[in-house]
């Protein structure tokens, strides 16, 4: 809703997959200049009519299922294929959404930091193969957005990892707390979008990163402010215990640069 909103104020005429009617009456209603598309990322005939039908491709579709995150990528995959074949040859702009923790850890990266390939990073090899797409005449790019994309109408980690401080009455950060997650605004994030729509290069990355690395200590003493809720370390054996699946991506140290993105 904030790459949409930021759309209209441009000037542009978007056309929206709504996946629900509560969805589709949700960007209705964030302006006139705006047409909704019923369907799913599944549904790939649905895809390619509204890509061939638009001049130009924002791809932030996702389903956030982490118990089932390989099933969810090649979800995501075979939508990314069928969106990217329906625009060959076209000269369209197609920007393809992935995440900084695709990145090796315990590095600082930057965008032409490739994507980790000692991990099970089904998003990064979709990552990679759609900007291949830029050799049959799309005009491909990717935004990798930080961990923590923050403000109103944030659904992302850190309100699930508020939820977990505010079932347990404790908010928890993991060892020492050291590791850094990288930050940015969503709203920021939405200007980078349409930045990247329109004046982005085929073939290039662009982070979604304003804050390199915040401390999770930093961010546990934060919710425990907002929650009003003890600070404690959580061991790292019991990290998984504590957060579930957060556990992992809680511990994760994955300082990410931007200067590049910035410069352009």
């Amino acid at each position: 809703s904030a790459v949409i909103s930021e759309l209209l104020r441009a000037g542009h005429e978007v056309i929206a997959l709504a996946r629900s009617e509560k969805s589709a009456l949700k960007i209705e209603s964030l302006g006139k200049d705006i047409s909704v598309l019923r369907g799913d990322l599944e549904n790939l005939t649905i895809l390619k009519k509204g890509a061939s039908e638009a001049e130009g491709v924002i791809h932030l579709g996702f389903i956030h299922d982490f118990e089932n995150f390989k099933k969810c990528c090649e979800i995501d995959r075979r939508a990314t294929i069928a969106i990217l074949d329906s625009l060959v040859n076209s000269k369209k702009s197609f920007v393809y959404t992935n995440g900084v923790f695709t990145l090796p850890a315990g590095e600082l990266s930057n965008e032409n930091t490739p994507c980790d390939p000692n991990a099970q990073n089904f998003r990064g090899m979709t990552e990679e193969m759609a900007l291949a797409y830029k050799d049959k005449g799309v005009a491909v790019s990717c935004v990798r957005l930080a961990p923590t994309v923050h403000g109103k109408g944030d659904k992302g980690f850190i309100p699930m990892i508020m939820n977990v401080a505010r079932s347990s009455k404790l908010s928890g950060y993991i060892g020492a707390g050291q590791n850094v997650w990288p930050a940015v605004h969503r709203l920021d994030a939405a200007h980078l979008y349409r930045l990247t729509l329109e004046k982005g290069r085929a073939g290039s990355v662009y982070h979604g990163v304003a804050e390199e690395g915040v401390k999770s200590k930093e961010i546990a003493e934060a919710i425990g402010i907002v929650l009003n809720v003890p600070v404690i370390s959580i061991p790292v054996e019991r990290a998984a215990e504590k957060f579930g699946f957060l556990g992992h991506f809680f511990a994760r140290d994955s300082p990410v640069s931007s200067e590049r993105t910035r410069k352009e």
